[in-house]
């Protein structure tokens, strides 16, 4: 029987759904309005596609949208004072500030200068280090997408063999800390990984964000495993077009895995998704309140 394929659009839009719920009640109840400020520094265009999508997202979530815009020869003392700025703006419980920055501005130093608890992308070491310790934290967008879109097939994952392939701060390593968390037994491999196809056939639970087009074949995966396909490559089709694809085969798996994410409209979905859920959830702990999320 084919796999199940995990439609990220629909599990989006009910954590979208959920996000507007619990915005209006907590204007409702408690006058509190959540804003979320986004920085985009240069023109880059599929940034300025991210931050133009990001900002329809909040405002049709009812939260304040406020854009920030820095020219690309800025310096990074301006982008510096900025975030500074919007550390102290009590109308601001989010700061994401869109990456890659240009090359005059350190991107560590940036991250570092937010303040941990408007960290909605959660890349602060602050909120990192929280995450690996089990402690509340802000958790980065796409790994909490990951834990859902997963949780959603499978509710309890306690004593399940996980394979992350990718190490990446903003994917790899906190995927794996959040599986950590579920009680699975979790293999962090990466390109390097000695005989990688036999490490991913033990995956109950295979994640794929290695960045590679195609590199997990069907052969790879254990009949049955719930397969997370991470990637989001571009690649030419011999008829000379363009298109996105995972780093999963996905015809090949799709006849072996229990359930599938699919490459367009599987994870990349949950990204703003999940970004919403955090600056709402960002607003309520800096003023003591829980939120239904």
């Amino acid at each position: 029987m084919p796999a199940r394929i995990i439609d990220g659009k629909i599990a989006a839009g009910e954590l979208t759904a959920a996000v507007g719920a619990e915005v209006a009640r907590l204007g409702r109840e408690h006058g509190l309005v959540p804003g979320l400020a986004v920085v985009l520094v240069g023109e880059d265009p599929a940034s300025q596609v991210y931050v133009r999508n990001k900002a329809r997202e909040t405002a049709a979530a009812g939260m304040r949208s406020f854009e920030h815009r820095l020219a690309v020869e800025a310096g990074e003392a301006e982008l510096l004072a900025l975030v500074a700025r919007l550390n102290v703006d009590p109308g601001v419980h989010g700061i994401l500030v869109q990456l890659p920055l240009p090359k005059q501005m350190d991107s560590t130093k940036v991250i570092a200068a937010i303040d941990p608890a408007k960290d909605v992308d959660g890349f602060h070491p602050i909120n990192v280090g929280r995450l690996a310790t089990g402690q509340p934290a802000l958790v980065p967008c796409t790994p909490l997408g990951v834990m859902l879109l997963v949780k959603g097939v499978r509710a309890d994952l306690a004593g399940l063999e996980a394979v992350v392939i990718g190490r990446s701060n903003i994917v790899g390593k906190p995927v794996a800390q959040l599986l950590l968390a579920e009680s699975c037994t979790v293999t962090m491999a990466h390109s390097r990984t000695l005989d990688l196809p036999s490490v991913a056939r033990r995956a109950d639970i295979l994640v794929a964000a290695a960045g590679k087009p195609g590199m997990v074949r069907g052969d790879w995966i254990k009949p049955g495993a719930i397969v997370i396909d991470v990637g989001i490559n571009r690649v030419t089709t011999p008829e000379g077009k363009s298109k996105l694809v995972g780093d999963v085969a996905f015809a090949e798996a799709l006849d072996v895995a229990s359930a599938i994410t699919p490459v367009p409209g599987g994870v990349g979905p949950m990204t703003i998704a999940c970004l919403l859920r955090n600056t709402v959830k960002a607003a309520a702990d800096a003023h003591g309140l829980a939120v239904n999320l």
